[in-house]
């Protein structure tokens, strides 16, 4: 995406030729804004676990459960992530490309699952199915936002933005700003692909054109569009938990929980 948005402003621009920006170079870019989140969680918890110790229960557990609990969070954690080392690291070691990657990724999963005796004809079927199904609807988004994107051009609708964002008080930061503030609100009610594609083709270059580093709008915007994730009423996230959690806690105990991890994403 971001270079598509590199061709867009040189198309724009002339002789404008920003370094272009690879996947590999957004995952790196990506990883202390990542570390940094999970601290602020990690801080949010505590805090919450001394000074409010209802909201963290212990674990009712008898002495042998709890001498093999650290046993089990071990085995639970270290097949994970090594899932994850493998695909991250294999882009970020220039091992493999994102695509491959991939498949390093599904590869991984299909030997987890055979490990813990998961792997049948039934479950690879439900793996496919959803991957057709997940990939269609991302391609059906990417052809309409690309004709959306095409229309917008031609009707003269980057020039209207590209004025507009000059003018805003604050210069790039004020236009940058802006748009993560609209960025912030359509996380209310689209998906992220569909923000991503709408208003990244149309907003990156006027912003790159600012002189704003095109690798760092592209963390900001992830950044921005994972509150998206968190934010009601559509955030995935929520209705992930809402799908494992009792019956007992309520959808609305559920987004209120989520507005302080909200607020320290902002």
């Amino acid at each position: 995406l971001l270079a598509g948005v590199n061709q867009a402003a040189q198309l724009r621009m002339g002789n404008f030729s920003p370094e272009p920006i690879s996947v590999g170079d957004l995952f790196a870019g990506a990883l202390l804004p990542g570390m940094m989140l999970c601290g602020l969680y990690m801080l949010w918890v505590v805090y919450k676990a001394i000074l409010q110790p209802e909201t963290a229960p212990a674990l009712k557990m008898t002495p042998e459960e709890r001498r093999g609990l650290p046993k089990r969070v071990v085995l639970a954690l270290i097949p994970p992530l090594a899932l994850i080392v493998a695909v991250l690291g294999s882009i970020l070691g220039g091992i493999a490309t994102p695509t491959e990657s991939a498949s390093i990724g599904a590869i991984g999963a299909l030997v987890l699952a055979a490990l813990n005796r998961r792997l049948s004809f039934d479950t690879l079927s439900y793996a496919a199915r959803n991957t057709m199904v997940t990939t269609s609807i991302i391609f059906v988004i990417v052809l309409a936002a690309s004709l959306f994107s095409l229309i917008f051009r031609g009707l003269g609708g980057e020039h209207l933005v590209e004025t507009a964002l000059k003018n805003v008080p604050g210069g790039a930061m004020g236009a940058m700003l802006a748009v993560m503030a609209v960025m912030f609100v359509l996380g209310f009610f689209l998906d992220t692909f569909e923000i991503i594609l709408i208003t990244l083709p149309i907003c990156g270059p006027a912003l790159i054109m600012l002189g704003l580093d095109p690798l760092w709008i592209g963390v900001m915007i992830g950044v921005n569009l994972q509150t998206s994730f968190l934010t009601p009423p559509f955030g995935f996230s929520l209705f992930y938990l809402r799908g494992i959690a009792p019956r007992s806690v309520t959808t609305g105990q559920i987004w209120k929980g989520a507005l302080p991890f909200v607020a320290l994403q902002v």
